[in-house]
């Protein structure tokens, strides 16, 4: 069974292992070495990503969770607030976005495994470098998965809180390559990328352009001296939408709007590369990944409660290879702040429904 002692020292165990985005690696041998110690086929994969299984019958069914942090995330002192909430000493993050995840899942296989029962085969994916673009998703060794249903726990509170609709986001990389110059004596016989980058910018979408839509220009980089025209300029931007046409619109106005730059500056070079990081998705009725959860959740009191988040996870990657996905709260709230804090009654539940559906096996 679902023990709470269990799941919260787990919880802090791997709070208690840093691992902020691109430094992994002590907390994918920790997992790594658990999943092992619980009999399950673990590996990493090429990227890093540590992917198990756990035997059983009927499909697969895949639990997924992320082992990095954002910073603030080094050195995270946990601390109880009354008995049912743990926060972080206000210093940092507390690390719930995402090890609430990885104690559920652990938890959730322990229980399987000493109540024994039958269940679903069980496919574990815990991935890297979420928080910095779903890198880890991205990049995983997908020839290890079979499952075509996945449940991803990564959303914040209780969970009946599902990520019903997930926008469609691209990102876009400009690079402007004009010719330096002397400022004061021959600015004339510059090109500069940096003006040229902002006429670049000006006509890029920026802001809530509709409820369903936005844009940014995230970073603008360029010139090395103030007293120097300068030959380089770099561009980052994203833009998302719910909904797909509206997003590919975008991309190709940009890009239309960048060949007009191009056009007025012919002795410049501009490189764009706009491009789809991940697929959005809107969890419909007759959904496989929805109609195997909303029942155990109903079965156990709570309503399913789908709604739009204009955020990605690795939710969306893998409904772009073919992986019905939803995403699911596992107690956390405020992530992303160092006011994060995880209810424990609340990750508790995440792991019953999480259990619950891993035992409902197909009619």
């Amino acid at each position: 069974m679902i023990t709470r002692d269990r799941i919260v020292q787990t919880f802090l165990d791997l709070v208690g292992i840093d691992s902020p985005s691109g430094e992994e690696d002590a907390i994918a041998g920790e997992l790594e070495h658990r999943l092992r110690a619980l009999g399950l086929q673990a590996v990493q994969d090429a990227a890093g990503n540590v992917l198990a299984r756990l035997e059983g019958a009927g499909a697969p069914v895949l639990l997924s969770a992320h082992m990095d942090t954002v910073e603030p995330g080094r050195g995270i002192k946990p601390r109880w607030d009354g008995p049912d909430i743990i926060r972080s000493d206000g210093t940092t993050i507390l690390g719930a976005d995402n090890k609430a995840g990885c104690a559920v899942i652990l938890e959730v296989l322990q229980s399987l495994i000493e109540d024994g029962g039958p269940h679903r085969t069980v496919e574990v994916a815990v991935s890297r470098g979420e928080e910095v673009g779903l890198v880890g998703a991205a990049n995983m060794d997908y020839s290890r998965i079979t499952a075509r249903v996945a449940i991803v726990i990564d959303s914040g509170g209780p969970p009946s809180s599902i990520q019903g609709q997930a926008p469609y986001h691209y990102v876009y990389d400009i690079e402007v390559h004009g010719r330096s110059a002397h400022a004061g004596l021959e600015p004339e016989k510059g090109i500069p990328a940096v003006t040229i980058a902002a006429e670049i910018v000006a006509g890029l979408p920026q802001g809530r352009l509709d409820d369903e839509t936005t844009g940014n220009v995230g970073i603008i980089r360029g010139g090395l001296v103030r007293n120097a025209v300068p030959d380089y300029c770099l561009v980052q931007g994203e833009f998302r939408s719910m909904v797909e046409e509206k997003a590919e619109t975008l991309a190709r106005s940009a890009r239309r709007h960048i060949e007009t730059v191009q056009a007025r500056h012919p002795g410049a070079r501009i490189e764009a590369s706009i491009r789809m990081a991940y697929p959005g998705y809107r969890l419909e009725p007759g959904d496989p990944a929805a109609d195997l959860l909303y029942p155990v959740l109903r079965s156990l009191g709570f309503e399913p409660n789908p709604h739009p988040v204009g955020g990605g996870t690795d939710g969306n990657v893998f409904r772009g290879h073919g992986i019905a996905a939803v995403v699911i709260g596992r107690g956390g709230y405020n992530q992303h702040t160092k006011d994060e804090y995880l209810v424990v009654p609340e990750m508790l539940d995440c792991a019953r429904v999480v259990e619950a559906a891993v035992r409902t096996l197909p009619a």
